[in-house]
């Protein structure tokens, strides 16, 4: 079975931001500068939502949602 492009988009982008996440984390240990990380996971998150809401618009995804609350 092919793999539908926005169901690999939306991992893809959910593995880049668990990714960051735990790059934010070690930064924040070593007591470094995390701006440039937080920023670039707020628009990956964005990005995330606006691709679910448009493919679950379209057609109903089958994804486990990953965030946490």
């Amino acid at each position: 079975m092919e793999e539908d492009p926005d169901t690999y988009r939306i991992l893809r982008l959910r593995a880049e931001i668990l990714e960051l996440g735990s790059a934010i984390r070690q930064l924040q240990r070593e007591g470094l500068d995390d701006a440039a990380a937080q920023i670039l996971i707020a628009r990956k998150r964005a990005r995330l939502d606006q691709l679910v809401k448009t493919s679950s618009a379209v057609r109903p995804l089958n994804i486990p949602d990953i965030r946490r609350s």
